[in-house]
Order: C-alpha cells, then structure tokens, then sequence
C-alpha cells in the first residue's frame, strides 16, 4: 500500500517510436504504481531490441503484455478482466501470445498458466532481461515462466523507452523490492528483498533525459529514503560489506545532492518515502536546492499505535508526528500527502478516532485512502481475521476522504495570493485556452497560455483554487528557464 495508484492511468497502452526494421506488433498496458509504468518502459525496450513495434490496436498484435499490480483486489479482478478480453480477441487470432508481467505474474504463476490456461507466459518484475527467451519457448509450443526475484538486477544497464507522452516527466528507477515486511503488503514477495541501482547508472540515464529536452524527473522506489550503493547486493547484506565499500557507499541524500547539483535546471521529485527511514539529512538537502520539489509523500496508513504495530509499521504515532514537525520546521513550503487504510483487521472505533485526529494533526494537502482489503500470502492474510464489515469499512473511509477533503481545501487557499512555480505539462482538459501543469509542492495549476508553451517553468501568481487546482494568470518565466 505504499505505493501510489493513480486511477487516471490504469490501463494505459504505451506507444513507442516505430522501427522500420521491425515486423511484430506489441500491444502492452500497464496498472498499478509508477514502478509498474517505469517497468513498461523496460520491457519495451528490451522488446523494441528484439523485433516488435508498439501498437495501441489490440486486435492486430503479435504479443499482448499486461503488467500487473497485486495491491488491491480491485486491482486483480480488472486484471482478470482484461485476459477474458485478450483471450476473446485470441479466438479470432491464434496466433498472438499474452503474457502476464509483474507483480501479480509472480504471485498467481500456476493458476495463469496451468489451471486457468489464460496465457502463454508468466514474466515476474525481475526476469524481464529473459523475455526473448521466453518468447522462443511459446513460439516452440512451450509455456514459459519465469518469476525468479533477483539480489541485484535493477535494469541499470537498460535504457528504457519513454512514454511519449509529454517528453517533459519521466520517471527514474533507483530501488527495487521492499524490506519493510507490512503485514498488509504483497511487495516483499512479488518485488523480492531490496536492492539499490549504482549512482552513475542513474545520472546516466538523467543526462540522457536532459539531452532529450525532459525537464522533471521522480526518483522512484518502493522505498527511495533507504537507498544505498555500496557496490551491489541486496541492502540487508551491508553489514557484510567490506571497510572500503562502507566508506564509498552512497545513501539517499547523497543521490539527491548528486543529482540536484548535476542538473540544476531540472525539477526533482522522489517517491515513495517510509517515514522510520526519512532521516533528517535528506530534508536538509530538499530545503537546500530550488530545483528539488517541495512535496513528500509520507504514508501512514493508520494514526493508531496499536494498528501501526499490528501492520508491523516501524514507527509509531508519536515518531510520525515528530517528523512532520521537522518537515514544517526545516521546509515550512512543503507539502505533505498520505496513504491511509480503513478497517484493518481488530480496528476499532477508537483506533479510527485516532487517525482522524492525526489527519487533523497533519492536515495533509492530499491522499491516497482505501478500505482494507485482504491480499493472499501476506501476513495478515494468512494469519488475521478480516473483521471489520464491509459497512463499517466504507463508513470510516468516507470519514477519512471527507475530512482529507476539507483539508485539501484549507491548503489549497493558503496559495491563494502566492506566486508559484509552474512547469508547463499539458493543456487543460477544460479548456484548450488553459495550460495545466504543477507547482513545486505537486498540487495542479491552471492558467491561461498566453505566448508560453509546454516545457516552460512559468511563474503564476493564484488567484483562485478548488480543493485540488489552483488557479491564475501567468506573471513570467521562471529563472528554471
């Protein structure tokens, strides 16, 4: 649950530049997090290498890929449904493959392949490099699977293919799996134990973003704050690490300084962020540098000690706090937004009372709420009884969306009046009149295009806002410029 699913995005085909030297066609779609995304452009780089082209028409390709999220049940069941609609295509043309990639691949390996009999391979988050393999197994006749999870691929050395989407954001693998056994998450087990990309591999890959005109970049990660080089392996290993490599190991505020300074004129953000390993010396290096957003998204999934230690969360309500009364000490323009779960199992009306009051607290400028849903091979799937009525769930989730709404709303009108910095994403879905784009704090911003175009960072001064956009009229061009 710490990762971020944005609801706008699920679903989304990617659509590359075509090689003319290629002859097969990939229809590849994406759900879940921004990991998953990132992980699309890996794999369409690998398979752009091999022979296939990108296509947005599902009926006429040679290799169906979806990649998967085992978040969220809702998640999984949309998944399933999109196979019957694959597989309704395949009656019609036997000859393309479907494949399941990523999170739920691992997970549900057998049922795909042996019991349901609804794809031809099963490709989990760190066997993407043996695609072709695979890919000459099933063009053999053979199911192909591979979910082996890996101590030390992080796909540093593939250039991944961008979505081209807007040529201004791209996302920046810099970690991979999870340490923090919540006992909520299906993460640890999907995406395996955790592991850090070397530094220069990553400022590698930014520069090439840089030469390409991109102007933002989010460092991405299950748990970006815990990243740490020490020459490769898994993090748990570091303690085995030799005296020189403990020496010459590079932690996350160093990544952030390292890259802050080598590319001043781009914006930097980084997700997402697990608050007992946020240390101090990262909100420093935020607080230091313009071109790093003033936005951090901190989940805390309850405001109650007993649920927190129940989710085997490592901080309590009382750590929690006291970090965001650093964020506000250090970077009193950052934003702050949350995941939150309702109805965890034995959550009582008083444990809900206290995340409401830590929300009052906090007063979060926006969120990413759920009720509870059970996820086999977790913890709490295995050994907590789910509890809570589905009534009961809803209720408090509403209460917790109502009030994170009110609060949205209350940070929202503290801009009104502010000049803010705005990098120019799109035109507005309201309006062809109107840029849309975000500020440096991730909240929306609209204003009229005047002479500026996409990619430009433009001062708007806010003259008006909803719970979630700001509003106003273009002052300048920015010094990001």
């Amino acid at each position: 649950m710490e990762k971020i699913i944005e609801e706008s995005k699920q679903g989304e085909s990617l659509v590359l530049e075509n090689k003319p030297e290629n002859t097969k066609k990939l229809f590849i779609e994406s759900y879940g997090c921004a990991m998953n995304f990132s992980d699309s452009e890996i794999v369409a780089s690998i398979l752009s290498g091999n022979g296939y082209n990108t296509t947005q028409v599902l009926e006429e390709a040679d290799l169906v890929l979806v990649n998967t999220c085992s978040i969220r049940d809702k998640a999984e069941q949309t998944i399933r449904k999109r196979l019957e609609k694959y597989n309704a295509v395949k009656r019609i043309n036997p000859k393309m493959k479907v494949g399941v990639l990523g999170c739920m691949a691992e997970r549900l390996k057998s049922q795909f392949l042996e019991e349901e009999k609804i794809v031809d391979l099963v490709v989990g988050p760190d066997a993407y490099k043996d695609l072709p393999n695979l890919l000459l197994e099933v063009e053999e006749g053979r199911d192909a699977i591979n979910v082996i999870l890996s101590k030390d691929e992080t796909y540093g050395d593939i250039s991944p293919v961008r979505l081209m989407s807007n040529g201004i954001t791209a996302l920046v693998s810099i970690t991979r799996g999870c340490d923090n056994m919540c006992t909520f998450c299906v993460v640890p087990f999907t995406r395996g134990r955790e592991r850090s990309r070397e530094p220069q591999s990553i400022m590698k890959e930014i520069q090439d973003l840089w030469d390409k005109g991109f102007k933002e970049i989010t460092l991405l990660g299950q748990n970006v704050d815990s990243f740490l080089w020490y020459g490769g392996g898994l993090k748990k290993d570091f303690e085995n690490a030799t005296e020189m490599q403990k020496a010459t190991a590079v932690d996350f505020d160093q990544l952030l300084e390292m890259v802050a300074v080598g590319f001043p004129k781009m914006r930097i953000r980084f997700s997402t962020s697990n608050p007992q390993d946020m240390h101090e010396s990262v909100l420093h290096v935020i607080a230091k540098h313009p071109n790093i957003c003033k936005h951090i998204h901190l989940p805390v999934q309850s405001g109650s000690n007993r649920i927190l230690k129940e989710m085997n969360r490592l901080h309590t309500r009382e750590e929690y706090m006291t970090l965001i009364d650093k964020i506000r000490t250090i970077i009193p323009n950052s934003s702050i937004s949350q995941d939150m779960i309702a109805g965890f199992p034995t959550e009582t009306e008083e444990d809900h009372q206290d995340t409401l009051s830590l929300m009052e607290y906090v007063k979060y400028n926006f969120g990413y709420m759920y009720s509870y849903s059970e996820r086999p091979g977790t913890l709490a799937g295995r050994k907590m009884e789910d509890d809570v009525t589905e009534e009961t769930k809803a209720r408090r989730l509403q209460e917790i969306v109502d009030l994170q709404q009110k609060h949205a709303w209350f940070r929202s009108e503290e801009f009104i009046g502010q000049t803010v910095e705005v990098l120019v994403e799109k035109v507005s879905k309201k309006s062809t009149e109107e840029f849309s784009g975000r500020n440096s704090q991730s909240i929306t911003v609209v204003f009229p295009k005047e002479d500026y175009k996409i990619g430009d960072f433009v001062n708007v001064k806010i003259t008006s806002c909803t719970s979630g956009t700001l509003k106003g009229a273009a002052v300048g061009l920015s010094e990001m410029n």
